[in-house]
C-alpha cells in the first residue's frame, strides 16, 4: 500500500485565504485555525499591552502590534502572536502585510487549544527565526515564562508568579508586575 504525501502549504497558499471568517496561522506548512481567545486571555493581553504602550510612549524604542497581525517568518510559517514588538533598528521588516521577519519581542498567551503549538512548534521556530525574547503566559497557573531565545531556546531563563516583579533587557528601566499583567 502506498501513501500519498500531502504537500506543505506555503505563504502563497496562506495569502489567498479570505480576510473574513476565522483566523488562521501557518505552522510548519500546516494550517491551524486560531479560535477567538477567551475573556481572561483578552484581559492578560490588554493588561500587558497597556503597560508596554505606556512605556513605548515615553521611550519610543519600537512599535507594538497585537493579534491578529501576520508575522511571516519563512515560506512555511506565518504566526499571529498575541503581542509583538519590533525595535526601531528593525522597523524595515514592517510591511503593509504585517511583519516580514522576526519581531524582537513576542508574547504568547496560552489557551487549551493552542498551548502545545505555542510551547513547542512556535517557540522552536521563533528561536531559529531571530526572535530575541519570548514570553509564554499561562493563565491557568498564573505564571510567565521568559525565554531569551539566542541563549537557550529550550528552557526559560525565569518563571515568574503573580507575586513577582521583573524586568526585560529589551525595555530598559521598566519593571513588570506579574500581578498587574494577570489581573482579571
Amino acid at each position: 500500500m502506498s501513501t500519498v504525501a500531502i504537500p506543505l502549504l506555503t505563504v502563497e497558499n496562506y495569502k489567498i485565504l479570505p480576510e473574513t471568517g476565522p483566523r488562521y496561522q501557518l505552522i510548519e506548512g500546516d494550517l491551524y485555525m486560531a479560535p477567538a481567545p477567551n475573556r481572561y486571555h483578552q484581559d492578560i493581553s490588554r493588561n500587558l499591552e497597556y503597560i508596554l504602550l505606556e512605556y513605548l510612549e515615553k521611550h519610543p524604542i519600537g512599535k507594538l502590534y497585537d493579534a491578529p497581525f501576520d508575522v511571516y517568518l519563512d515560506q512555511y510559517n506565518v504566526f499571529q502572536p498575541d503581542i509583538l514588538v519590533v525595535l526601531n533598528d528593525r522597523l524595515a521588516i514592517l510591511t503593509e502585510a504585517g511583519a516580514e521577519g522576526a519581531p524582537d519581542f513576542v508574547v504568547e498567551v496560552l489557551s487549551r487549544k493552542t498551548a502545545r503549538l505555542d510551547r513547542d512548534n512556535k517557540r522552536r521556530i521563533y528561536s531559529t527565526s531571530g526572535v530575541r525574547e519570548l514570553w509564554i503566559i499561562a493563565p491557568e497557573t498564573r505564571q510567565i515564562e521568559i525565554y531569551l531565545l539566542p541563549q537557550d531556546a529550550a528552557n526559560p531563563v525565569a518563571t515568574h508568579g503573580e507575586n513577582d516583579t521583573f524586568a526585560s533587557a529589551l525595555f530598559p528601566g521598566l519593571a513588570f508586575s506579574a500581578a498587574r499583567i494577570i489581573a482579571q
